[in-house]
């Protein structure tokens, strides 16, 4: 295990905010697998044992519902701006190739840490959706949301979730080589999630590295919720910092609109308190 290297101070210029957050690249769709690392230091979120799962309607989530089922800004308060261009976000942070050396025990584990890495550079951390999808973006400050809906096999949604329970003793910390040979340091940890449907796992990832020549943190939080077939995934944060209030207002929000649709009814224009 490498030693955890002292966090650089944040930087919260505009222009370095750009840098770290390049808004390049092909829409989600076009994303692979992803994976990540870290130590748990949050309660896991799978479904506690014994608990009995929620009844799930029958019946294949379609784009329509897909898109009624998205949060909006009242959903996470603050100061959150949507934006139309979130399917091109692109963290330049996360495009890395992970450092296999860091890991003692096999290679297995640095792949799945490249698969965190990519996922979450391609904005499909669950992988390419089975059938509808669809995702909006907000903005605030330095820091971006990016919050999707979609629907999967049951069986890839078993192996993401067991996958994303795995990553914080998997990964722990490790490095990765980015453009021009720069090394980031990657760190994850487990994060609890508010208790919403069937499974949920909540993590926190961050990269400290280069950006514009200057040392940046870059630090997202990470919340994925499974009800049935579907899923919600949460990403949000910046190099200001982690945001995961909102994460889990998205969470406790967007579970309800997506439950609601799923029964064929339609998401209340105001939301729900709770969170």
């Amino acid at each position: 295990m490498i030693r955890r290297p002292s966090r650089p101070a944040r930087v919260g210029v505009a222009a370095l905010a750009a840098g770290v957050l390049l808004a390049t690249g092909a829409c989600s769709d076009d994303g692979g697998e992803e994976t990540t690392a870290g130590q748990s230091t949050g309660s896991p979120t799978a479904t506690p044992s014994g608990a009995t799962a929620r009844a799930t309607p029958s019946g294949a989530l379609t784009e329509a519902q897909a898109k009624t089922a998205l949060i909006t800004e009242a959903d996470i308060e603050d100061d959150w701006t949507q934006v139309d261009d979130a399917e091109k976000w692109r963290d330049t942070l996360l495009a890395g190739t992970v450092d296999v050396d860091d890991f003692l025990t096999g290679k297995a584990d640095a792949a799945d840490c490249q698969r965190l890495l990519d996922g979450l550079y391609s904005e499909d951390l669950l992988g390419k959706p089975s059938g509808a999808s669809a995702l909006t973006g907000f903005e605030q400050d330095d820091s971006r949301l990016l919050y999707q809906v979609a629907a999967y096999t049951g069986s890839s949604l078993d192996d993401s979730m067991d996958w994303l329970k795995s990553l914080p003793q998997k990964c722990d910390e490790f490095t990765a080589t980015g453009s021009g040979d720069s090394n980031s340091t990657v760190q994850v940890i487990g994060a609890s999630l508010p208790d919403q449907g069937d499974a949920r796992q909540g993590l926190e990832v961050t990269v400290q590295g280069t950006a514009d020549g200057a040392p940046t943190t870059l630090t997202l939080n990470v919340g994925v919720v499974r009800v049935g077939d579907d899923a919600i995934t949460v990403t949000a944060g910046g190099p200001d910092g982690g945001q995961p209030d909102s994460v889990d207002a998205a969470v406790e929000q967007g579970t309800g609109r997506l439950e609601t649709v799923l029964k064929g009814g339609t998401p209340a224009p105001s939301p729900t308190q709770g969170y």
